[in-house]
This record gives structure tokens, sequence and C-alpha cells, in this order.
């Protein structure tokens, strides 16, 4: 119900919103974009570093599935543009919208998950096993509380505002 009065207060026509919402869409997935490709060039290095061939069976685990979550996250983040390419014209707009919120969305959880892999790789070399898990278990909670947990609350503010 907030929803539709906020789109009443802009005066807008579903295109207009769809368009509005898109390029909001694409300035968010240009910050978590450069993110994962940071991460994956991180990882890409990794196997070709001097220490790699010594790591035990449960890091290269980490690593390779991190590696995977990484490729993942940047094809999530990425199918959007795709996807407006190649139904671009065709008056699709709106459903365009909703699927790409959502391939964000999931691209969200599976940098979660990539970050967390990463964290406990890195640590877990570094410092031994227990605090690897300990940093990615860590990181996993702060990804999940700032981009799921906060999103709640501050929705809750918001409807909590509005009823005034």
């Amino acid at each position: 119900m907030a929803d539709l009065h906020h789109h009443e207060e802009r005066r807008e026509t579903r295109l207009e919103r769809a368009d509005r919402n898109f390029n909001e869409l694409l300035q968010e997935l240009r910050v978590t974009q450069t993110g994962v490709q940071i991460l994956f060039a991180f990882l890409l290095t990794l196997a070709f570093t001097p220490r790699f061939p010594s790591l035990d069976s449960m890091q290269r685990g980490t690593y390779v599935t991190t590696l995977l979550l990484g490729v993942l996250a940047a094809a999530l983040f990425t199918a959007p543009a795709a996807l407006h390419r190649r139904l671009f014209q065709q008056g699709a707009k709106p459903q365009v919208v909703d699927v790409s919120s959502r391939l964000a969305q999931a691209g969200m959880g599976v940098l979660a998950l990539a970050l967390t892999g990463s964290v406990l790789l890195v640590v877990d070399v570094a410092l031994g096993r227990a605090e690897g898990v300990a940093a990615g278990a860590a990181t996993l909670v702060v990804c999940l509380g700032l981009w799921g947990l906060v999103p709640v609350l501050v929705r809750r503010a918001a409807d909590k505002g509005s009823g005034d």
C-alpha cells in the first residue's frame, strides 16, 4: 500500500517507473560488479602463487568453491544487462526490471557466500583452520546483517513513519 502511494506521489506512468527503476538497479549493479571483479581477480591469481601447491584438500575445495561462487555472482550481476539487451524495445521493460531485480538479489546472496569463502580461505592459510572458520562465519553474519536485516529494519521504520 505504501508502495502504491509512493508511485502516486511521483506521478509517473508504469513505463516511466520501469525506466527509473532499471536505471537505479544499474547504478547498484555498477557498485557490486566492481567488488565482484576485484574478488574474482584476486581468486584467479591465488592458483598461481608459490604457496598454492601446499594447500590441503579443504583449502583447495574452499578455493574452487569460492572461485565458482565468484563466477556465478558475476554472471548474476551481468545478466540484467544481457536480458535488457536481448529484449530491448520489445515492450517488456517492467518484466525486465522485475527479473533483473531478482537476479541482483540472488547475486547478493552468492556474493555473500563468495566473500565468506574468500575470508575463510585466507585466514585459514594465514592463521589456522579454527580462525578461518570463525572469520568466515563472521563475514557471513556481517553480510546477512547489512544486506538482509538492515533493509528489513529500515522498511519497518519507514512503515511506522508513514502511518502518521
